[in-house]
């Protein structure tokens, strides 16, 4: 589907197709539609073809962002309503830094958990090779 270059709400900027947002940010359309069933990205349509503003294509963006840094679908929705409810968007800012502080402290956790099974993964290497040493 080709650039679309009709007149949306938002700004005034041109409305987009969904394979045109999908090349761009590096996923499928399938993964757009996939966004669009679980109620988080709302595009407007023109005859059967769905097609994104700006504004959804900045949702879909956060979403995407949301996801690497491993926040929930869920999560990622709460965040997105608060920015729709609050116009000077603090609710959303205070929501957002607790998950993110959570978030850290998962991974920080995570992190110890790894390192500490990388030292135990290298004392087992290190008894196995004086063993081959020692039998050689």
């Amino acid at each position: 589907m080709a650039k679309r270059a009709l007149s949306g709400d938002d700004d005034r900027q041109p409305l987009r197709g969904i394979q045109d947002v999908a090349t761009e940010l590096g996923v499928t359309t399938r993964t757009i539609r996939f966004y669009e069933d679980k109620g988080l990205l709302e595009p407007q349509r023109v005859g059967t073809m769905r097609v994104y503003s700006r504004r959804e294509i900045g949702r879909l963006q956060l979403i995407l962002r949301g996801k690497r840094l491993g926040f929930s679908l869920r999560q990622i929705k709460e965040f997105l309503d608060l920015y729709d409810a609050d116009s000077l968007h603090l609710s959303q800012t205070r929501r957002l830094l607790e998950r993110v502080s959570e978030r850290m402290s998962a991974l920080v956790a995570q992190r110890e958990a790894v390192d500490q099974t990388l030292h135990e993964l290298q004392d087992i290497a290190r008894q196995c090779h004086d063993r081959i040493a020692a039998a050689g």
